[in-house]
């Protein structure tokens, strides 16, 4: 299988997809990188369901290893923990846009593994993790009725940003992850400051949009 790199400008950053090199055991396999930020996002699916089963065991797994900020656990443990709370959040921030746009009785396991594997402290690894995940299920031969986009958007100096880096992020009094397709915003995440209704909607449609 021959490697195949799409590239992209999304706002302030540029967006790299590659696939065809890596992992090519997985039904699907990612690399998507952001300016610096890169992650590996793999998609396992089994073809055939359990009879039987009457719900769909989708797990969605983000994971942070210590060698994309180039460190090794210290002490005793040299050996990765168990999920950081950011690592768990993210996870479900991926999980919920992708999971209502699997057909109702696909009931088939799938799994998906996003992987940071080396980081620029600017660019937050949540929007590339999607990215990622929405290209390696379109990619993947599986039932997915995608793709889907996501954003953060960040309100700085009254303005709207788009995917604010870490040093915009600090002035900014809102964090906002929005991810749907095309037509429907499926996932709204935020933390803000005390912000008008109208500053919070006009987010929502601008990281839509």
């Amino acid at each position: 299988m021959n490697s195949i790199k799409k590239t992209f400008q999304y706002g302030q950053h540029e967006v790299s997809l590659e696939t065809g090199n890596i992992a090519r055991q997985a039904t699907a396999a990612v690399m998507v990188n952001m300016e610096g930020t890169t992650l590996l996002v793999t998609v396992v699916g089994n073809k055939e369901a359990v009879e039987g089963q009457d719900f769909f065991p989708l797990t969605v797994n983000y994971q942070e290893k210590t060698y994309a900020a180039g460190k090794i656990p210290g002490g005793f443990l040299k050996r990765e923990g168990r999920p950081s709370e950011k690592e768990t959040l993210t996870s479900r921030l991926i999980d919920r846009p992708i999971r209502p746009l699997f057909p109702k009785g696909f009931t088939n396991e799938v799994q998906v593994i996003a992987t940071l594997v080396s980081i620029n402290p600017e660019i937050d690894p949540e929007v590339p993790a999607m990215l990622g995940t929405s290209a390696v299920l379109a990619i993947s031969g599986l039932p997915f009725n995608g793709p889907i986009g996501a954003a953060r958007v960040g309100y700085v100096d009254g303005q709207l940003v788009l995917n604010p880096t870490a040093s915009q992020q600090e002035n900014s009094r809102l964090e906002l992850t929005v991810a749907g397709t095309q037509d429907a915003v499926l996932m709204v995440e935020s933390e803000a400051d005390i912000l008008p209704e109208d500053v919070m909607l006009d987010a929502v449609v601008f990281g839509h949009e």
